[in-house]
């Protein structure tokens, strides 16, 4: 059972990349790519067979599905998130997937109690979104056994490069970094959890980077980058970082593949972080 606090004094910027049927169909697609790392980054930190999970801003429902298959049909997840349209797509995805341990609840987290308390509680790419990511972790840790694991996937933009340089890859991955940080996302989360940790009275975190690597022929590993851009575009043209003719976003998967083709370029995506921890007894 769960219950919703009056209120919380956390705070987060809004979310820029919105819920749209498209960012939802993005979040699809980048799910293939990236759940593979964040299910390294779930077993490494410990989960396992049989435990109670919490999964924080739990989105479409990929990450849900992830701890989901790693705890099996013992184990339990709760997937929570304030969008309501998000929360359909993630109860269509687990019957799909046939995954029957999942329960989602509507709101925030951090403002809410829960009957029992859980082994871990997961979440990515949520606390680059947060005002006060370590207030949040904090707020977290109550829900949490002792001894339970706190484990977060993030980003960091500045891992985004191109070899030999990519000109018109490069500049995409700086209209996203920018664009978000702007709005209040914190492009550079991955490399601020250790520190996030330490504040929210965690011990020093185990940390691990990965990260997506294509070539010009990658179309799906280009459109990881250029799917944001569609998604952040009136954003991106509203602070006056590039024209929508600058970005041509029909056509920016294609010119970025014939550049990259041309010089035989490696494109690097931003890194992948994980860090993980234990509650102390």
């Amino acid at each position: 059972m769960v219950s919703r606090a009056e209120s919380s004094d956390l705070k987060s910027p809004a979310y820029i990349l919105g819920r749209s049927e498209q960012e939802l169909g993005r979040l699809a697609r980048q799910s293939k790519l990236i759940d593979p790392i964040t299910r390294r980054f779930f077993e490494a930190a410990g989960l396992g067979e049989g435990m109670r999970v919490l999964d924080i801003g739990s989105g479409a429902g990929h990450v849900t599905a992830i701890a989901a298959e790693i705890v099996g049909p013992s184990g339990e997840v709760v997937g929570v998130d304030r969008s309501s349209d998000a929360l359909d797509s993630a109860r269509a995805l687990m019957e799909t997937k046939k995954l029957r341990n999942v329960t989602f609840v509507g709101g925030d987290a951090s403002a809410m109690s829960f009957e029992k308390s859980f082994d871990a509680v997961v979440g990515r790419y949520v606390l680059q979104f947060q005002t006060e990511p370590a207030s949040m972790i904090r707020a977290l840790l109550g829900h949490v056994r002792p001894g339970g694991i706190v484990v977060f996937h993030e980003l960091d933009w500045t891992g985004a490069r191109s070899t030999p340089k990519v000109p018109l890859y490069d500049q995409s991955c700086r209209w996203i970094l920018e664009t978000i940080q702007r709005n209040g996302v914190e492009g550079h989360m991955g490399t601020k959890l250790h520190a996030a940790y330490l504040a929210a009275g965690l011990p020093p975190p185990a940390l691990a980077l990965e990260s997506i690597l294509g070539n010009g022929e990658d179309e799906e590993r280009i459109r990881l980058v250029t799917d944001v851009i569609g998604t952040l575009q009136e954003s991106i043209v509203a602070a006056g970082f590039a024209t929508a003719a600058e970005i041509d976003l029909a056509t920016l998967p294609q010119r970025i593949a014939a550049q990259a083709l041309g010089t035989r370029s490696v494109l690097v995506c931003r890194s992948e972080i994980g860090a993980w921890s234990r509650v102390p007894a």
